[in-house]
């Protein structure tokens, strides 16, 4: 019976301990996994970003889905352009003098593909749409562009997302649900990575500056 109640003891001794450290390790290592999972995730985002400024540039425009954003990169062109100031001297017929005139010329350089201009040699704005977490590959990004009105203009706007719950799909729950309610200015706010606005006009992100260091 003594040995019995003594191994029945260990157990309880190793489950508990068990429990502390997983208490103090969980959060730890779930962290760190959130944090290498974040950075990949809105490292893809910012190459999105490029991609849509480059196509609204050129179209005026926001692509709102991914086989526009992607054929547009393969085959949109930039104009170069240089602009430099001028004068020159006109006749004014009230004054009856010569006025001199200040203007700004635009001179076309030349032309370069959007792709050899954002991603040069790179092929990897091809899987812009998917999510780049192993595990969940298929999982593509939420994609919308829309014009709204701002001050009596209309302005395009476009909103890429995608849900914690899909980046951190094998987490522990508790701690991803804890995640999904953050609020902190060195947090993720919200349920989702989530880059551009639908209401406002921005292309920034709703991660914190500690994220914009790595890539550019």
């Amino acid at each position: 019976m003594k040995i019995a109640i003594q191994a029945v003891l260990w157990i309880l001794i190793v489950f508990f301990s068990y429990k502390i450290y997983d208490s103090i390790n969980g959060p730890i290592n779930f962290n760190k996994t959130k944090n290498e999972r974040y950075a990949k995730v809105i490292d893809r985002l910012k190459d999105i970003r490029k991609a849509q400024i480059a196509h609204k540039d050129v179209n005026g425009v926001f692509a709102n889905n991914f086989d526009s954003l992607v054929a547009f990169v393969d085959t949109g062109i930039f104009t170069l352009i240089q602009k430099r100031d001028s004068s020159y001297l006109e006749y004014d017929k009230v004054y009856r003098i010569d006025m001199l005139r200040e203007v700004i010329v635009v001179d076309t350089l030349g032309t370069v593909p959007v792709k050899d201009s954002l991603f040069g040699t790179s092929e990897n704005y091809r899987n812009m749409a998917f999510v780049p977490i192993s595990g969940v590959e298929d999982s593509t990004f939420h994609i919308e562009a829309t014009i709204i009105e701002k001050n009596d203009f209309k302005v395009p706007v476009f909103e890429v997302k995608v849900a914690k719950d899909i980046v951190l799909f094998d987490q522990n729950r508790d701690l991803v649900k804890q995640e999904n309610e953050t609020i902190s200015v060195d947090g993720v706010n919200g349920p989702s990575i989530i880059l551009g606005s639908l209401t406002d006009v921005s292309t920034n992100g709703n991660w914190p500056t500690i994220f914009d260091a790595a890539k550019q």
